[in-house]
């Protein structure tokens, strides 16, 4: 399975949870270590929590196993998929951050 059904197997796995604003950046061109984020947002720590494990489950259903989780807080999840680091984050936590913001010459790829 190549890296752009994979990107799509969260980014869809997300937003059948009601993730929000379901952003994908390719850092390959502008990080040595990082190649893609996924970044969405959700409403709480249940939400947060109901997007996770449907990512969780659509990437095992499809062979692609998490290396790790942070989280969960009320805040914030990353998920490591080796290439790939998905964040779903409160609307708060995300504006906080700004990851686009500190990662904006990264390509935003439509999905």
């Amino acid at each position: 399975m190549d890296i752009k059904q994979q990107l799509q197997i969260i980014v869809d796995a997300a937003r059948e949870r009601r993730a929000e604003d379901v952003t994908v950046l390719d850092l390959s061109e502008v990080s040595s270590t990082l190649d893609y984020f996924v970044i969405c947002t959700a409403t709480a720590g249940l939400q947060i929590n109901a997007v996770q494990q449907n990512i969780r489950e659509k990437t095992r259903e499809a062979g692609v196993q998490v290396v790790s989780v942070e989280g969960p807080s009320q805040r914030w999840v990353l998920m490591n998929y080796g290439t790939i680091v998905v964040h779903i984050m409160t609307k708060e936590a995300r504006e906080y951050y700004d990851l686009e913001g500190l990662w904006n010459d990264a390509r935003q790829l439509s999905l």
